[in-house]
């Protein structure tokens, strides 16, 4: 059964969060140590400050209101998602995953533009924000997958495309090979490619330059992904009782993967890093990276690509080519890993190219 579904955070859950941020117990800090120790103290209080005093989640919760919204129960867990209908009744289903630590918050820009052309369902991951927490082991990007396509199917759509980034990229990718029936093609902005000395292949200096970024980011695991990975729990405890936590937690992500010249605002970020503290699902989000597997999974559908300058990593054309039917590919000089949110113009045009230049703007 699907349902309609309404934002309303408990005024008692507000004011907690308020009387949290009040109380904050505060580190000191090495002096001139800017971001060599991690996030700045000054920058966090600044934005803590500002999440109490001056940031209004009525006003965001009642934009995200004017949005349709639904939740379903699928595999015994609710999955909350948004449904936008093209006016064009025959438009095709588009279905846009995010990723970590972003949610269906990240796709707020390109809905307008891209449901000209096609009708979109935003889910939020399993264990993310409304569609959490998750109390049982097991679910991974193929299970997430699983769901989706389980969910599209209960929407009436025998056709569609699926689009991610991060691990919504990942998520995509299965969906792509567990349904490929069904799903048209995929289209992402984040696609890591390892290196291969096997491979057999000429790369140019370019190519090389980013595999000697991969290698650097193999050698050097980031420490939130480490955390998450192995002890989702554990870090678990700190983000879901102090707010200053969580907010760190994100706002780094959001500082150190996004292009300078096109930030996420501190309304956006902060929205965002609600989410997580009002649904209480720092740990049952960080559960995904132990649960996703360490492979990429086969995807045989038609694949889209879009490398923004300023990603994680940049994917090699020739290594992702021995893996995928790829059929379109940009590079952008503009934009990082929060694509949706700092470039939408960009990615929400790149989307619509791929799918309507493949010959797939039909619905089935």
């Amino acid at each position: 059964m699907i349902q309609p579904f309404r934002i309303d955070i408990p005024q008692a859950d507000l004011d907690d969060l308020t009387d949290r941020l009040a109380r904050t117990r505060w580190p000191n800090e090495v002096a001139d140590a800017g971001w060599e120790y991690g996030f700045p103290l000054a920058r966090l209080k600044e934005l803590a400050e500002y999440w109490r005093t001056g940031y209004d989640w009525r006003a965001h919760e009642a934009e995200l209101n004017e949005l349709p919204h639904f939740t379903t129960e699928i595999d015994g867990q609710r999955i909350h998602f948004v449904h936008v209908r093209s006016p064009k009744p025959d438009a095709l289903a588009l279905i846009l995953t995010h990723g970590w630590p972003g949610s269906f918050l990240e796709f707020l820009d390109v809905i307008e533009p891209l449901s000209r052309d096609f009708h979109l369902v935003i889910p939020s991951i399993p264990g993310y924000g409304f569609s959490g927490p998750t109390d049982r082991r097991g679910w991974d990007i193929v299970r997430v997958a699983r769901a989706w396509a389980e969910l599209m199917r209960r929407l009436g759509y025998e056709r569609y495309g699926a689009q991610g980034g991060d691990l919504g990229s990942g998520i995509s990718l299965a969906l792509g090979g567990l349904a490929p029936e069904q799903v048209v093609g995929v289209h992402v902005n984040y696609l890591p490619t390892r290196p291969d000395p096997d491979a057999g292949i000429h790369l140019s200096a370019a190519d090389e330059a980013r595999l000697d970024k991969v290698r650097e980011l193999m050698a050097n695991r980031p420490p939130y992904q480490a955390l998450q990975s192995t002890t989702p729990q554990t870090i678990g405890y700190a983000l879901t009782d102090s707010p200053v936590g969580q907010l760190a937690w994100i706002a780094e992500r959001f500082a150190h993967w996004t292009d300078p010249r096109s930030p996420v605002g501190d309304d956006r970020m902060l929205t965002d890093v609600s989410l997580y503290w009002l649904t209480a699902t720092a740990a049952s989000s960080a559960r995904l990276h132990r649960e996703a597997p360490r492979r990429q999974e086969p995807c045989p559908v038609p694949l889209g690509v879009a490398v923004f300058a300023h990603d994680i990593t940049q994917p090699v054309r020739p290594l992702a080519e021995r893996r995928y039917d790829i059929r379109h590919w940009s590079e952008f000089e503009r934009g990082g890993h929060f694509a949706a949110m700092e470039v939408p113009g960009l990615l929400a045009q790149d989307i619509r190219d791929f799918f309507l230049a493949t010959g797939t703007s039909h619905a089935g």
